[in-house]
């Protein structure tokens, strides 16, 4: 729990200084250190596919550091609200709790036990949304540390509120979706899923991409395809056990007809701070 902490602490700070666009794929890397830890510590046997898939999360990882775009931080809270109420920003934000509004009231209740994608797209959605309101809360405590007090803006009180109910939200989908379905499973859609949707909501807000070239911003989503697809590789080769007790429940990633259970292995936690 305590490592835990110090590195969500770490993650957080690292959003202050670096573009969601470069910090989120990055999470790929915990996965990689669970599988080595897993191998030497819980005699998990890592196969040859399973090898291959941290090459990839670390071939994609190194690929997105190598063009990530430089960001310049906002001077205040107000510029950060500023960028929050673009238009274009607000249309998306509006997109995204329709969407989830829909998923919640109609397509939970009928599906939410079936398919595994209704619980995990609550949670990717919410979560995009967290990691732009972390991020104007980090904005704000590295300002008012450096001696210029944003605590006194009805703003920063808004990012904190809207982060507040955002991570409550995604922290009761997801251990919905855990208790529902395999973290075999759940861990990989989760984070294709919610790294796609914060990138997008990201560069909706922050214009991260705005001053790159062509090329730059084809290598890094050649970069994140490739954290995806070691990603998925990696979990989905992993040794399969027998059923640790009798009666468990067979959890699949759409329904019990069409798809075999597969092992839980380590769940790729929130970068929000998942």
């Amino acid at each position: 729990m305590i490592t835990m902490i110090v590195g969500e602490i770490a993650n957080f700070v690292a959003y202050i200084f670096a573009p969601a666009v470069l910090v989120t794929p990055l999470g790929a890397l915990s996965i990689i250190i669970s599988a080595v830890l897993a191998h030497f510590m819980l005699s998990e046997r890592l196969r040859r596919m399973g090898i291959l898939g941290c090459v990839s999360c670390i071939v994609g990882s190194v690929e997105i550091i190598v063009h990530a775009p430089q960001e310049r931080i906002p001077s205040s809270v107000h510029e950060v609200w500023n960028l929050a109420t673009q238009p274009e920003f607000l249309i998306y934000v509006i997109a995204t709790l329709s969407v989830v509004f829909v998923l919640m009231l109609h397509f939970e209740p009928l599906y939410g036990q079936t398919n595994v994608l209704v619980y995990l797209g609550i949670c990717s959605l919410m979560g995009a949304l967290t990691v732009m309101s972390i991020k104007a809360i980090g904005i704000a405590i590295k300002l008012t540390l450096e001696g210029i007090n944003q605590f006194g803006y009805a703003q920063t009180w808004f990012f904190l509120s809207v982060s507040v109910i955002c991570v409550i939200t995604q922290l009761n989908y997801l251990n919905k979706a855990l208790d529902t379905f395999n973290a075999a499973i759940v861990s990989p859609i989760y984070y294709v899923m919610f790294t796609t949707l914060t990138i997008v909501a990201s560069t909706i807000m922050f214009k991260e991409w705005s001053g790159q070239n062509v090329s730059s911003i084809t290598s890094e989503i050649c970069g994140f395809i490739t954290v995806i697809s070691g990603t998925i590789i990696l979990h989905t080769t992993r040794d399969e056990e027998s059923p640790a007790t009798t009666g468990s429940r067979s959890m699949t990633w759409y329904n019990e007809d069409t798809s075999r259970s597969l092992e839980a292995t380590h769940l790729l936690t929130l970068t929000t701070s998942d």
